[in-house]
């Protein structure tokens, strides 16, 4: 925790409240500054907040919003999360129960400068998740799926053969730290801005070949239909059905936690559609800002409600992985569901 007087009031509501909450919580949680980048003048740290278990043998939940600033919302998703987890802290011993068994990570705000700014991309005008020093394997889409063009250009990569951006490397650290060290561990990323539907998007961006943890999607998926039988509205899909792209950094650390194949790595992403709020608010479309995030009160409290059963249930199948993550005898059966449903094909 830091104290008080050591930190200083940010420009961003967010990074304040952020340590409000560590103080609240007490001793069971820790705040770490990973790194700072500058923006203004202003040294901006890129916090991260550990809470749980420090043991090398439990599973971890890692949460994740603000990689691009624009999108606003994804930061708002997460702290809204928090909120709810450090106010229940002094009443629900459950809650307890379950940082005893397991870790939680949240880094609330990866990108603060865009954040601040507004923008998809950080303060060097690179868009963090085209970063990672990995090219797609099948053909990107123009622009879109990254560029080395000019800066200028939404989607830019960063220069080639160039060290990652600051905070794609502290988003790294965090992932290699505090997730791969586990047995198990989930990433959720919180992004808006893609359909008229909120999509929740596994690996690869950058090629079509099946993700090699299919069969623990599809169970993880199968989990959650059992689960929330009228929470229909997510759509499970990898991301490369819609568009490949360049250097996106959970297509990198998947990659890296198959190195040593000691544990299961599963990052999502969650793709809020924010076409729906566009849609049904058409004003929105005449302000940049208000295309990736719901604008009106009432609409903007459903979306911070909504999705906390998403991440309480994502919490729960973290803390029990062992009875629900399938073993050898029904591995390959789940695999062939997965690749016949994304993939469009069977096992033979």
């Amino acid at each position: 925790m830091l104290d008080n007087a050591e930190t200083p009031e940010y420009p961003l509501a967010e990074l304040n409240e952020i340590v409000k909450l560590v103080e609240q919580a007490g001793d069971l949680a820790q705040l770490h500054i990973i790194d700072t980048v500058e923006f203004k003048g202003e040294q901006l740290p890129l916090y991260v907040i550990t809470m749980g278990s420090s043991s090398a043998d439990v599973p971890a939940f890692g949460l994740f919003g603000g990689v691009h600033g624009v999108e606003r919302i994804g930061t708002e998703v997460v702290m809204s999360y928090l909120r709810s987890l450090v106010a229940s802290l002094s009443w629900a011993p459950d809650i307890r129960r379950q940082l005893e068994n397991m870790r939680l990570v949240f880094m609330p705000v990866v990108n603060p400068a865009g954040v601040l700014q507004g923008s998809r991309c950080n303060a060097n005008h690179v868009d963090l998740m085209r970063n990672a020093p990995i090219d797609a394997q099948e053909k990107a889409s123009f622009l879109a799926g990254g560029q080395r063009l000019s800066r200028y250009i939404p989607w830019y990569r960063g220069e080639q053969g160039a060290a990652m951006e600051i905070e794609s490397q502290a988003l790294c650290e965090v992932v290699e730290t505090y997730l791969l060290s586990q047995p198990f561990s989930i990433a959720l990323d919180c992004h808006s801005g893609y359909g008229r539907r909120d999509r929740i998007w596994f690996p690869y961006a950058g090629s079509c070949k099946p993700f090699p943890q299919l069969a623990e999607i599809q169970a993880l998926k199968n989990l959650f239909d059992c689960s929330y039988p009228n929470h229909t509205y997510y759509k499970f899909e990898p991301q490369s059905l819609h568009y490949m792209t360049h250097g996106d950094l959970w297509d990198y650390l998947h990659i890296e936690s198959l190195i040593t194949q000691a544990n299961t790595f599963l990052p999502l992403t969650l793709e809020m559609g924010s076409w729906l709020w566009v849609k049904k608010n058409p004003i929105q479309l005449f302000k940049f800002n208000s295309l990736f995030n719901p604008v009106l009160p009432h609409r903007h409290q459903r979306i911070l409600r909504r999705h906390l059963v998403l991440i309480d249930f994502l919490l729960r199948a973290v803390e029990g992985y062992a009875n629900w993550l399938p073993q050898a005898e029904v591995k390959q059966t789940l695999y062939a569901q997965g690749l016949k449903k994304w993939y469009g094909a069977d096992d033979g």
